[in-house]
């Protein structure tokens, strides 16, 4: 198949291929859609729609759904791994770690969705393995200092013990099933969750 030329694209486009951005312009498109519809809902045609674009666009950029949902994945797993070792460098706290892996979850909840999927993307993904091992290391990071610390314990188990608190946690706030007044503040309550991490 042929690739339009610049001048046969629409003009929304070619103004995106103009100005570098119109892959930015697609993930951010697609995270949207993912948050109101699910990531199992959403479709390059769609896209296109949203992002003003002809509907090969995605395809040029992405190959195919997998493709796009990949590139979601690694932007959702590089911001996450950017806010954990921010939260670090800032307060060297591990229970406030926990914290902001919470508080990216409920405020990436796009991204979130289809970081924990893998079924939904390209397993071979390079970037992938790399953006989620990044991620991955600072909860390994905080649960080998804990064991350190503590003198005894496994940091497998305990990394695992961590992941499972705060990823259930906040899985079961996006799903609306926490129980949890409806004026609570749910970074608060995680706070209070997380500082079981450091007794």
């Amino acid at each position: 198949m042929t690739t339009p030329s610049p001048a046969s694209r629409p003009a929304a486009e070619r103004q995106s291929y103009h100005h570098g951005d119109l892959r930015r312009a697609l993930l951010t498109a697609a995270v949207e859609a993912i948050e109101e519809t699910g990531a199992s809902a959403v479709s390059l045609r769609d896209l296109a729609r949203r992002a003003g674009v002809s509907h090969a666009a995605p395809a040029h950029h992405f190959g195919d759904k997998a493709g796009l949902l990949t590139a979601v994945a690694v932007e959702g797993f590089d911001l996450f791994a950017d806010a954990l070792d921010a939260t670090w460098r800032r307060t060297g706290d591990f229970a406030e770690v926990g914290v902001a892996y919470v508080r990216f979850g409920l405020t990436h909840r796009g991204h979130f969705e289809v970081m924990f999927q893998p079924g939904l993307c390209h397993p071979d993904s390079a970037e992938l393995t790399a953006a989620r091992a990044r991620a991955g290391e600072s909860l390994r990071r905080g649960a080998a200092l804990l064991t350190a610390h503590a003198g005894d314990g496994d940091p497998q188990i305990a990394t695992l013990a961590a992941w499972s608190l705060v990823h259930g946690f906040t899985a079961l706030r996006l799903s609306d099933t926490l129980p949890l007044p409806p004026d609570a503040d749910p970074e608060a309550v995680a706070r209070q969750v997380t500082r079981f991490l450091v007794r």
